[in-house]
């Protein structure tokens, strides 16, 4: 059906009213967020992280259902070892890192080139990403850039790299409407989300 997932994840069923179920979810994707200390930031995040929120509403008397998928994506930066001063470990977040946004601007060129092949596979980031961009969804992305002087580079990077994105036409979003008696769901914590206004929550951080 087109849907991307995650092994060894825990979905979470919860109501979208629930105010505390929700800050707890969001508290425990943020405990699980890696960061490390660097030369240029005391919080640097060593990998993305990405919250995948699954829902399901039921039309009873329809008796259709609708489901939807939000992503929240958190990039890292990229990275100068130069700047940073990583090693070891920390070095090969930061590789990992600069190679997976190389493979998201190589898609968001070939989406903007309108090429007959985008490289979806070339990372775990963009194939995780890839029902949002490939246009059955829509897709905001925000830039955030450094005011420093010595910062320039990083940020002359990321407003190229923004450019590139704007110049991507993902198309209408669909639909994804199916008759409510239909179950392609396979685990009971996806089958007890099914009821009207419930949501399911993923939440992960991968390096590439």
């Amino acid at each position: 059906d087109g849907s991307r997932l995650v092994t060894d994840l825990t979905i979470k069923p919860l109501e979208p009213k629930d105010a505390d179920a929700v800050n707890e979810v969001m508290q425990m994707a943020a405990k699980y967020r890696t960061v490390g200390s660097t030369n240029m930031n005391d919080v640097s995040s060593r990998s993305h992280s990405v919250f995948t929120l699954h829902l399901t509403a039921v039309h009873a008397e329809s008796n259709q259902k609708l489901k939807g998928m939000l992503n929240l994506c958190d990039l890292a930066g990229s990275e100068r070892l130069k700047r940073s001063g990583a090693s070891g470990d920390q070095a090969k977040e930061a590789v990992s890192i600069n190679k997976s946004l190389s493979a998201l601007t190589n898609v968001f060129v070939s989406i903007g080139s309108k090429a007959g092949h985008v490289p979806y596979r070339n990372s775990k980031l963009t194939w995780l990403l890839q029902p949002s961009l490939s246009g059955d969804g829509k897709t905001l992305m925000i830039v955030n850039l450094s005011p420093t002087e010595m910062s320039s580079q990083e940020s002359l990077s990321s407003l190229r790299f923004a450019s590139q994105v704007n110049k991507c036409e993902l198309g209408a979003a669909k639909r994804s409407i199916q008759d409510a008696g239909d179950d392609d769901d396979e685990d009971g914590a996806s089958a007890s989300g099914r009821s009207s206004g419930r949501s399911t929550p993923v939440s992960k951080s991968t390096p590439s």
